[in-house]
């Protein structure tokens, strides 16, 4: 049982390592965001309809059950667009900093999903947050519109996992997974038809694209959508958050050795990604102690 819960904890930390990845492909594939995430979201729909056939799993649903996963497809389909339009405008490093607000949004949207109230620390901690952004703001005015993408990006990332949280606990994560990339996929197509860019030079790929989109669709997205669901049957939810934190890490630290010189921000810059890391972490820290303590009463 212990080994079984480390061989776990070391799958989140490689899978938590990929989506770190993730934003790296981004930078290195050469076309725009929406196209990409088109392509990104089809590709690894494809995978998970294959793996979910071989697994003859079911597909059977309530309609108001599938107009959940409609809606969550939706939200990850724009977090992505985001996400991606935020390191085409700015740069790894800028978007990976910014996405660790998204601990600060869920604090915000879970008392109103969850119906809870809203929690004195996780109050201040938000403040420590935006003056990381301050600082951020401060240093790199260059990079705006990137920011304000990421925060966006961020924001729908959090929302996505307030929507997703509850389909987690009852369905399986490649089912859920199928749904909700394929209902994104048919967002995205309909935003492209209905501006006529489904053209000739839309399904034109260079060949490193190619290789990049494949990469990105299958171990970036169809095996760590799924491998992570199962992992969180295993792991408890204050371990899967503080590993999660170290996304942003290990994404900077890539885009540092891959990308190079494009990667390198000021030292202010660091101080204000560092603060709002530690803070978010803190804020994971505080939250399990008090759950222990109030356990223990």
């Amino acid at each position: 049982m212990q080994n079984d819960k480390l061989l776990n904890y070391l799958h989140l930390h490689f899978i938590v390592f990929i989506w770190g990845f993730t934003a790296v492909l981004g930078a290195l594939i050469s076309i725009e965001a929406i196209p990409l995430v088109w392509y990104r979201m089809l590709m690894a729909t494809s995978l998970i309809f294959l793996w979910v056939l071989y697994r003859k799993e079911s597909l059977k649903f309530t309609w108001k059950t599938i107009g959940g996963f409609c809606i969550a497809g939706i939200v990850i389909a724009l977090h992505w667009l985001a996400f991606f339009g935020a390191i085409k405008a700015s740069n790894v490093s800028v978007t990976l900093a910014i996405m660790s607000t998204g601990a600060l949004f869920t604090s915000i949207l879970e008392p109103i999903f969850y119906r809870r109230k809203v929690i004195w620390y996780e109050v201040m901690f938000g403040l420590i947050v935006v003056a990381g952004l301050a600082i951020i703001f401060n240093v790199e005015g260059d990079y705006f519109t990137g920011i304000l993408l990421a925060l966006s990006a961020s924001f729908l990332g959090a929302l996505f996992s307030v929507i997703n949280g509850k389909f987690a606990v009852k369905y399986k994560a490649s089912v859920i997974s199928l749904y909700e990339l394929g209902f994104g996929v048919l967002f995205i197509t309909g935003y492209l038809i209905l501006n006529g860019n489904f053209t000739a030079e839309f399904f034109v790929l260079s060949q490193n694209d190619l290789i990049y989109l494949f990469i990105l669709a299958s171990a970036c997205t169809a095996y760590a959508f799924i491998a992570s669901v199962h992992v969180m049957k295993w792991i408890s939810p204050y371990t899967v958050m503080l590993t999660i934190n170290m996304e942003p890490v290990y994404g900077i630290i890539l885009a540092l050795l891959i990308l190079g010189d494009d990667e390198y921000m000021s030292p202010q810059f660091y101080y204000g990604a560092a603060l709002i890391i530690v803070t978010v972490v803190a804020n994971g820290i505080v939250k399990n102690s008090l759950g222990r303590s109030k356990a223990i009463l």
